[in-house]
C-alpha cells in the first residue's frame, strides 16, 4: 500500500514538467519521476542538452520525454511550455521550477560594483520563472479540476549569507516565500506547492582525480562528512509528486547532509580537527 502511494504511472499517468531538466540536479530529478512512472517534458534553453538528457531518460524508463527549448525569462514562451506539453500528452499534473542560475552575471561584484542587468537577469531566471511557470500551470490545473502539484526549487544559500551571489541568494530566499504564499492562495483547490533546498550537491560526476579529491575535502565539514549526490534528490522529488506527500504543502525540505547544522561549511571557512580531550 505505502509503495503504491509513492507511484506516479496512474490511472493517469502523471505528467510532469521539469525546468532546467537538460542537466544537473534537473535532469536528475527528472530521471527520478520518469523512473517512478511519469511522462515527462524537459525544458531548457540549449537544445543540443535537452537532447542529450531525452536519450538518458528514455534509456532509464523506456519512454521519451517531450523537449520544449524555452527561455524561462519570458511569461510567453512559459505559458507555451504548459501548452506544448498539454497538447502533447493531453494534461498536466506536476510543474517542478528548477530552471536557475548561480554565477552567471555578477557573481563575485561588490555592492557598489554590481550592474542593473546582471541583478535582473539573476533574479528573472530563478524567481520570475517560478512565479511564470507556476501561474501557467495553474490555470491548467483548474481547468482540468483534478488538483496538482508544485515544486519550485530554491538553495541552502537562501538561508544564510552569500555575499558572493547576493541576487542569487535572494532569488532563492523569493522562491520559498512564493511557496508558501501560492499554497495559501491556492487554499481549496486540491492544489499542492513544496519547495526543495538543495545544499552541497554535486550536479555532475567528478571530471578527475583532482575533482574528486577536493569534493571529499569539502565533504569533512558537512554533518554527513560527504557531499550530495544529484541522485539523492530523486526519491524527494517522486514522494512530494505522489499521494505519499497528500497531506504535505507549503513546506520547504532541506537536503543538505546537514551542512547548515554547525554552522561552519556555509561560512567558506576552514576549521582544524579538535583536539582530543584528555581523559587524565
Amino acid at each position: 500500500m505505502v509503495l503504491e502511494t509513492l507511484r506516479l504511472d496512474g490511472p493517469p499517468r502523471r505528467v510532469a514538467i521539469v525546468t532546467g531538466g537538460s542537466r544537473g540536479l534537473g535532469k536528475a530529478m527528472a530521471i527520478s519521476l520518469a523512473e517512478a512512472g511519469a511522462d515527462l517534458c524537459i525544458a531548457s534553453r540549449t537544445v543540443s542538452q535537452l537532447e542529450s538528457a531525452a536519450e538518458e531518460i528514455e534509456r532509464a524508463c523506456g519512454r521519451k520525454p517531450l523537449i520544449v527549448p524555452t527561455n524561462v525569462q519570458s511569461s510567453a514562451e512559459c505559458d507555451a511550455l504548459i501548452e506544448k506539453t498539454v497538447a502533447h500528452f493531453g494534461r498536466l499534473d506536476v510543474m517542478m521550477n528548477n530552471a536557475g542560475i548561480g554565477d552567471r552575471r555578477g557573481a563575485g561584484d561588490r555592492l557598489q560594483d554590481m550592474a542593473d542587468d546582471d541583478w535582473h537577469d539573476t533574479i528573472e531566471v530563478n524567481l520570475y520563472s517560478a512565479f511564470y511557470c507556476s501561474r501557467a500551470a495553474v490555470r491548467q490545473f483548474l481547468k482540468q479540476n483534478e488538483g496538482g502539484v508544485i515544486i519550485n526549487v530554491a538553495s541552502g544559500t537562501a538561508l544564510r549569507s552569500f555575499p558572493q551571489s547576493m541576487g542569487y541568494a535572494a532569488a532563492k530566499a523569493g522562491v520559498i516565500s512564493l511557496t508558501k504564499s501560492l499554497a495559501g492562495q491556492l487554499v481549496g483547490e486540491n492544489i499542492r506547492v513544496n519547495c526543495i533546498i538543495p545544499g552541497f550537491v554535486s550536479q555532475d560526476p567528478a571530471r578527475d582525480e583532482q575533482e574528486e579529491q577536493m569534493r571529499k575535502q569539502r565533504g569533512r565539514f558537512i554533518t554527513a562528512r560527504r557531499l550530495g549526490e544529484a541522485w539523492e534528490l530523486g526519491p524527494l522529488a517522486v514522494f512530494l509528486c505522489s499521494d505519499a506527500s497528500s497531506y504535505i504543502t507549503a513546506e520547504s525540505f532541506v537536503i543538505d547532509g546537514g551542512g547548515l547544522t554547525g554552522g561552519i561549511a556555509p561560512t567558506g571557512y576552514a576549521v582544524s580537527e579538535p583536539a582530543e580531550v584528555s581523559r587524565g
